[in-house]
């Protein structure tokens, strides 16, 4: 009968090995390079933005110095930005085409993704490639005619109406982002609600969307965006009407009557800029996984 012998373990208070003192020493360099990476890309992003809210709380002539921190805090220059002439029409306008442009583009885009991501129908790829080609069309190209139809014929420059109407007929970078989040649903989900006796309809509503739902966020949050952020619109078709103006293009209405009052320019950037960092805020976890998913299938 053998026995074994065990050979006897370190004493308490032993320091550790070459090898143990060398990987414990590139754990805590690995962990300050990507910290410090982290760092610094959060402070490249968020600088800028501690500039302006910091400029805004800044008297006129401290904002013309090099200071970077006021001396005393002014919020009193955010209670004058609002009370701007046309400043709260201008916020009124914007949530107006934001809001109701995101909606009218998921409700009409959602039906068309659905089609082609989950119908077999012959045309099916030429009408994916149609898709394709109306995102990489630059607006530019088409502004003239659609400006004459919608001034023209439609009798509606001034006013908003000629970019909010043409997105109840979908929009394509939206098609195209909700048919790729689709395609990752399982085709049989939607085949076991036909053989269940449901509709297109009903499978689309409560089989599909439900499931569709980061997907979805993420196209509206998108779509919000960029209208919200929108300039080169409401310059075409509104610019002539003070009262159908959005922020984005009466900021620079407001910056030019400004123009020395860099602490109302700041405070007035603010005031656009907080809507959309509140809802990309609070809707992050969606955004980012809608447009993670979308392109798990081709």
């Amino acid at each position: 009968m053998t026995t074994t012998v065990n050979p006897p373990a370190a004493p308490a208070g032993t320091s550790p090995g070459p090898a143990a003192r060398r990987a414990r020493r590139k754990a805590v360099l690995h962990w300050i390079a990507v910290h410090s990476l982290g760092i610094a890309a959060a402070l490249f992003f968020v600088l800028p933005f501690v500039f302006v809210v910091l400029t805004s709380l800044m008297s006129d002539q401290q904002a013309l110095t090099r200071d970077l921190t006021p001396n005393s805090w002014h919020f009193e220059n955010y209670a004058k930005v609002l009370g701007t002439e046309g400043f709260l029409t201008w916020w009124k306008n914007s949530l107006l085409y934001a809001g109701l442009g995101t909606v009218l583009v998921v409700v009409s885009s959602t039906p068309v993704a659905y089609a082609l991501a989950k119908f077999r129908f012959r045309g099916r790829h030429l009408s994916m490639l149609l898709v394709i080609a109306m995102m990489m069309l630059p607006p530019q190209v088409v502004i003239i005619p659609m400006y004459l139809f919608w001034a023209k014929q439609m009798d509606l420059s001034g006013s908003l109406w000629p970019l909010i109407i043409p997105l109840a007929f979908g929009d394509a970078f939206a098609i195209f982002l909700l048919r790729q989040f689709l395609l990752t649903i399982p085709d049989e989900y939607v085949e076991a609600a036909r053989i269940d006796g449901c509709g297109e309809v009903r499978t689309l509503l409560r089989i599909v969307l439900p499931m569709a739902k980061p997907g979805i966020a993420a196209v509206a949050l998108f779509q919000f965006f960029y209208c919200w952020n929108d300039y080169f619109g409401p310059q075409i078709y509104a610019s002539e009407n003070p009262a159908a103006w959005t922020l984005s293009y009466g900021l620079e209405s407001f910056k030019g009557a400004h123009h020395t009052d860099w602490n109302l320019t700041m405070a007035a950037t603010v005031l656009v800029m907080a809507p959309v960092i509140l809802v990309f805020f609070f809707a992050q976890k969606a955004f980012v996984e809608g447009v993670t998913l979308t392109g798990v299938k081709g």
